[in-house]
């Protein structure tokens, strides 16, 4: 009976390990395995038998991952301090080598990625780094994957999400846009004003050669000025059309004096 208790408990302890050998991967993740220490190929998808004791399995998820970079304090090339952070996607497109290659990934793929996003914004400067993000994108994602590749590791997407500046410098971009746009609305002002000169000098040179139309013209500017029954209009009159009336002047007025009549009389 002994012998019977003790065949029955190594059996048993046999079908409790050979049951905890079994190991299901789901389909985004695949089985790097070791047995003794020594590289076996890699587990698909599925239910695998992975010896408890002997073999040794590292899960590897194959989806994207979503790496968030915190503020970094950088100075631009034109000495203007900033704190960026940024955004990586990255994915793991060789299982054996981000095992085999790096300790961990995911942490020396983040380490990276804050490295290279403080190299690359210190050499632009703050208006690159503000209106050319894409160019800075596609550069730290070059960048990053040039570092993570033989790690089994490929970048997917590198964002820049916020740039913080300070609020002194702020207020300068904001007195600098507003000049530009005073500038702007100078020129075009100018530009109005130099068109306007050459339609009206074109519209001289048109009424000069037909005195009716300025006439005309002069009657319709007469009739604008009449539909503000409070306003008071001055006519202008040539002094060849009037001369001919002030020479009469003096003698109409010679003819109305009245003689003074004598005390005397």
């Amino acid at each position: 009976m002994a012998w019977l208790i003790v065949l029955l408990v190594v059996l048993g302890l046999v079908l409790i390990w050979f049951a905890a050998s079994f190991k299901v991967l789901q389909e985004y993740e695949r089985g790097v395995t070791f047995r003794f220490g020594r590289l076996r190929p890699i587990r698909q998808p599925g239910v695998q038998i992975v010896f408890l004791g002997i073999d040794t399995m590292v899960r590897v998820d194959l989806r994207i991952v979503t790496l968030t970079i915190p503020p970094q304090d950088v100075i631009t090339k034109d000495n203007v301090p900033a704190r960026v952070n940024a955004v990586v996607l990255f994915q793991v497109t060789d299982p054996v080598r981000s095992v085999m290659g790096v300790e961990n990934h995911a942490v020396a793929t983040s380490q990276m990625a804050q490295t290279t996003l403080r190299s690359v914004v210190g050499r632009a400067d703050l208006d690159t780094l503000l209106a050319h993000r894409a160019d800075l994108n596609e550069d730290l994602a070059r960048n990053i994957n040039a570092q993570t590749e033989p790690w089994g590791v490929e970048v997917k997407v590198v964002e820049i999400k916020d740039v913080e500046i300070p609020q002194a410098m702020q207020r300068a971009m904001a007195r600098e846009a507003e000049a530009e746009r005073e500038r702007r609305a100078k020129i075009i002002n100018a530009h109005g004003e130099l068109q306007a000169s050459e339609e009206l000098g074109q519209a001289a040179e048109i009424l000069s050669r037909n005195p009716a139309s300025l006439q005309l013209r002069y009657l319709q500017t007469l009739l604008e000025l009449g539909a503000d029954h409070n306003s008071t209009v001055v006519f202008p009159l040539p002094m060849d059309i009037i001369g001919p009336f002030l020479s009469k002047v003096p003698q109409w007025l010679d003819k109305q004096t009245v003689p003074v009549p004598d005390g005397n009389h």
